[in-house]
This record gives structure tokens, sequence and C-alpha cells, in this order.
């Protein structure tokens, strides 16, 4: 249990003692800063600690969002300073100081003794203890309370009107509002949030956590997508609420997290992780409902998965590239925030991009509606248009901009490339060479290399040599693509060049076989490959670093998967074509999601750094 400490005597009237235990916290009550210091060596070493000043006049979220954010080492309100384990040495030296000073002495590491205050200036230790931490240069995290009080008054006719501004605000409204996402599309936050926010409140008071909503919303998309395979129109008109449904928990789970403070790195990874799983299994259920009634449209669902995963390959490399950029100007950034302060492009402009609410509510409809056929139709134009859109704009902005990209970002994209063992190998000898070329080479010979490897699987017959020689031709492009660091103004494009080569080659090459089974096997293949990129993404963004060398070694890379299935098309018969898919569809999936799950949890469970994306939407 997490242990805070009140400094100071109690007025009478306080209710800090009893909030402070509604937050779960075991108070001790200190008598001074010696006392503090002993209660704070006492509490145990594995727990969150808070000093909090026994004055504290605020509201019950200030206090919320000052002690208990799991995403932070160090935070601070004023009167209330907290410290999670990681950062607990931190805090108690600066403690150790603070006694030093009260003491009269002079403070540890020759600081001279902390002055009496002035007139009218509270003497809070609690604020003493945050000045010293920032003076040790110490991240204290401080959020923003807005409308909240959190306040520690001088005197009894300061302590009245705090308590009159307390009583001014309504402090569960404001937790409501703050549990909506800042930043989201148009349909969540008019036709979701709303009351999606008071599910959230109900899950709050009892007991559940967002992982368990989060499990909620898959299962309920998995069931969505069964419905969908039926093929009926009553499984259709199912499906489709069921898929809005799953929307409602998926908005959920996050506005409980917010809600509740319930941060978790496990929980990010599965919000984000069964955000895919869902949208592409309910592509699956549509494609097997369809083929029911007698319409194959699998080459159509895996074309919307690829299309998919592209845009968000270019979404992620482009934040990565420049996440930490210098000098990062742009007219192209500019013309955008003077759009943004025009209310209604700001909302037109959101629902252009397609994001993950319009998405969903608009494949329901059609899927209640229509056929899958029709609702794949819309989905390829929809997001085709939007994908155009997003990196026409941001080709525009890096031709723009003048800024210099960092070692991390070009870290992050050469990761984000998942390079195997045969384009690091031919990198390495062509390293000379690709120093002499322009900075325009990377994403250039990408996209020729990838242009080449996707014409030839669908400009040739099955069985024949060509997507064999053309493979090769892509390792060795792929490897000058990589063979210097990614700093280029567009080597953000890298990535997704190649993604659409290797994703568009497995399509191109199950389709041209033509047997019954080949397309399916491909869209297993590709649904495992993405999930093993998509981790990719979610571990950089946590800080966690790329997956191991191993496993890139050991599922082949871009290059050599793509090489791999060539070979197979060239050597094997169409049926055959179809098992070695599905042989390798399993393999990929067993490999790496065995050690992602790995990952995640002993990362949860060595308490990582708690994480939670407020980024742009899905």
């Amino acid at each position: 249990m997490p242990t805070a400490i009140l400094t100071g005597q109690p007025v009478p009237g306080s209710s800090i003692e009893s909030e402070l235990r509604s937050l779960g916290f075991d108070v001790h009550l200190a008598s001074g800063a010696a006392d503090t210091e002993t209660l704070l060596a006492r509490a145990p070493g594995d727990e969150r600690v808070a000093v909090v000043d026994a004055r504290f006049v605020g509201h019950p979220h200030a206090l919320r969002l000052g002690l208990t954010d799991p995403r932070f080492p160090l935070a601070a309100i004023p009167g209330a300073v907290t410290a999670q384990p990681a950062a607990r040495q931190t805090l108690t030296r600066a403690m150790a100081r603070e006694n030093s000073a009260a003491g009269g002495g002079t403070a540890h590491g020759g600081a001279p003794a902390r002055a009496k205050p002035s007139v009218g200036e509270v003497d809070s230790l609690a604020d003493r203890i945050t000045a010293a931490l920032d003076a040790d240069g110490a991240e204290v995290h401080r959020p923003e309370l807005g409308r909240l009080v959190a306040a520690v008054p001088a005197d009894p006719q300061a302590r009245n009107e705090a308590r009159q501004a307390v009583a001014a605000v309504d402090d569960e409204a404001v937790r409501l509002k703050s549990a909506v996402k800042a930043r989201d599309g148009f349909v969540t936050t008019f036709l979701i949030s709303p009351y999606s926010r008071y599910i959230a409140r109900w899950c709050a008071r009892r007991g559940l956590t967002p992982n368990q909503v989060t499990t909620a919303s898959l299962i309920t998309a998995l069931i969505a997508a069964g419905c969908a395979a039926t093929g009926t129109r009553a499984g259709f008109v199912a499906a489709g609420v069921l898929l809005i449904a799953s929307f409602v928990l998926d908005c959920t789970d996050g506005q409980l997290a917010r809600y509740s403070l319930q941060y978790s790195t496990l929980g990010a990874w599965l919000d984000a992780t069964f955000d895919r799983a869902k949208e592409y299994a309910y592509y699956a259920g549509l494609a097997l409902g369809a083929a029911r009634g007698g319409d194959d449209v699998w080459a159509l669902a895996l074309g919307a998965m690829v299309l998919q995963t592209c845009r968000h390959v270019v979404d992620f490399s482009f934040n990565e590239a420049n996440h930490d950029a210098t000098a990062n100007t742009s007219p192209t950034a500019a013309l955008s925030g003077r759009l943004d302060s025009v209310g209604w492009t700001v909302w037109v402009r959101r629902m252009i991009v397609l994001p993950i609410g319009e998405r969903w509510a608009m494949i329901a409809v059609l899927t209640a509606l229509t056929t899958p056929r029709i609702t794949f139709y819309a989905l390829l134009i929809g997001c085709a248009f939007s994908a155009t859109y997003t990196t026409a704009g941001r080709v525009l902005r890096s031709l723009t901009r003048r800024a210099t990209r960092t070692d991390r970002a070009a870290k992050a994209l050469a990761d984000l490339a998942d390079s195997g063992p045969l384009a690091e190998a031919a990198a390495r000898g062509l390293r000379g060479t690709a120093r002499r070329l322009p900075a325009i080479t990377a994403p250039a010979v990408a996209l020729l290399g990838g242009a080449a490897v996707v014409a030839t699987a669908a400009l040739t017959d099955f069985g024949g040599p060509w997507p064999l020689v053309a493979a090769l031709v892509y390792v060795l492009t792929s490897a000058l693509a990589v063979a210097r660091p990614l700093k280029g103004a567009l080597d953000w494009l890298v990535p997704p060049f190649f993604r659409a080569a290797e994703y568009l080659t497995v399509l191109l090459l199950a389709a041209k076989a033509d047997v019954n089974g080949a397309l399916p096997a491909a869209f297993g293949l590709v649904s495992a490959v993405a999930y093993h990129h998509y981790d990719t993404v979610y571990r950089i963004r946590g800080d966690a670093g790329a997956p191991p060398q191993w496993l890139v070694r050991t599922v082949g890379g871009h290059e050599g998967r793509t090489l791999v299935i060539c070979a197979l098309a060239v050597l094997l018969t169409a049926s055959q074509f179809k098992l070695a898919l599905t042989v390798l569809a399993v393999a990929v999936a067993l490999v790496v999601l065995v050690e992602s799950i790995r990952f995640w949890v002993a990362a949860h469970k060595v308490g990582a750094p708690a994480v939670h994306d407020e980024g742009e939407p899905a």
C-alpha cells in the first residue's frame, strides 16, 4: 500500500486525511521535517510515497492527478509531492537536505539553510521538497489542473476563499471531461464520447480495469466477425451493431484509464494490438461471409489490410523521423496551423484521414445495409484517398522543412525498416557507394526495387522465374536503401515502401496461384508479419527498443521473406504454394507472438514506465 506522510498540524474541518485514505494511501502524521524524514525511511521501498501538507485545500481529483498517476516517477502539485520507487532515492536526498536546512545548519552538498518564510508566504515542507528536486535537476511532473483547486492557504481568510473555490467547481464533472481524449475524430467526439465516459465511470465504480474492458472489446469484435462469417443478412446486421459496440468499449477503456489513472505498459500494448486484431479479424469474417454467398472477396480483404497497414507505417515513420528533429519549421506546417484556427476545417481535415471512428462506423453501416464486396470497395476507396492526402501533405512538409534529424530518429527508421540478414550483409558492402549518392537515393531505390518485384508478380504467370529474379534485385536495392543512416528529408518513406512491396508481392502471388485457399493463407501470413511490424512500432513508442536481432533474423527480414515467397512460387505447384504459405503463416505467427507476449508481460512485471497513447486517431 502506498504511504502518505501528512506534515504539520491539520486544521479544524480539514478532510485531507480521509481523502488520502480514499485514494488508497496509508496515512502517517509527522510533526516536522525530522519526523517526516524518519517516516520516509520506514516506508516500504517498493511502494509509492507522498509528502502532503496537512493544511492542503483542494479537489480530490487534483490530489488524484498529482499523487496517483503511474506514468511519472516524480510528481507534485501545490502542497504535495510524490515519488514512485524508481525515484525514491531522489526524493530522499531532497528530504534530507530540507531537514538539514530546517535544523538551522547547512544543507547536504553545501547548500545554505533555507531562510524563514516572509510575511504572507506559506512555509510548506512539501513545496520546499519540490523546490529542492527542481534545484537538483530532477524531472518533476506537474499535472495541468485547469479549474481544479490545489492550495496551501496562509491564513483563515485564504482558507475560506480556497474552500469556496472548491465548492464552486464540480470535481466529478471535471474528472469526467478529462477522461475524454483531447484530440479525436468527429464520430468519436460527438457520437461516442458523450455517453462512453459514463460507461467508463460505471466500470471504475465496480472495480473493472481498462485491460478487462479492452478484452471485452476484442471479444465483442470477434463475435461480430463470426456473425459476418455466417453470410446471412441477419448476421451482417448483427455484425454491424456489434462492431459499433466494440468501438464503444474501445473508447471506454482509454477513458477508464484516464478517469481512474490506471495506465500501464501492458495496457497500452493490449489497446494498440487489439485494435488491429479486431479490424483485421472483421475483414476475414466479411470475406468468409461473402464466400458463403458465392462471392470471393479475399483479395479485397487482403488489399484493405495491406492499405491500412501501410497507412499506419507512413504515420509511424513520419512521426519518428520528426520526433526530436531540430529547426523543425515548414511553411506547410504553418499553413496547417492557420487552418486549425478555423473551426470547421479542423473537423473536415480529421474526417478526411478516415480515423478509426469514421472507418469503423462506415464499415458497420455498409455491412448491415449492403454486401461485403461493396463494403470493401468503399473501404479501399476511402483509405486510398486519405492515404494520398496525408502522405502528400507529409511529403510537402518534409521537402519544405529545414530540419536536422537525430541519430535516434535514424535508428528508429532503421528498426522500422525490418532489414534481415541478407540486406544487412549487402548493406555493409554498399556503404561506400551509398555515401557518394544523393540524399534522395534511399527512398528512390526502395520505391524502384519494391515496384519491380510487385510489377513482376503482377505481370508474369505463376511459376515463371522472373519474380525470383526481381526478388534478388529487391534484396540489393533494399540493402542500398539502408546502407547509410536514414536522415534524409524523405527517408521516412523507406519503411512504408518496404511494407507495400512485401505485402503486395504475397497478395499478387497468391492471387496468381488461382487455387482455392491461397488467398486466405496469404491473409494469414500478412497478418502475422504485420503483427511483427506493429509490435516493433509499439516498442519504439514505449522507449523499449526494437525487437531483438535474433527475432528479426529468425523471421528473415522483409527482403528475406519476399525472396523465400518468390522462390516458393517458382519451385512449387499452386497447391503446394498454398500449403507453404499456410506453414509460413503459422511459423511466423508462433515465433513473433510468443516473443512479443513474453516481452510485454515481463516489462509489465518489472514495472516498466507506464505509457498511454494520446496521439493521432488510428
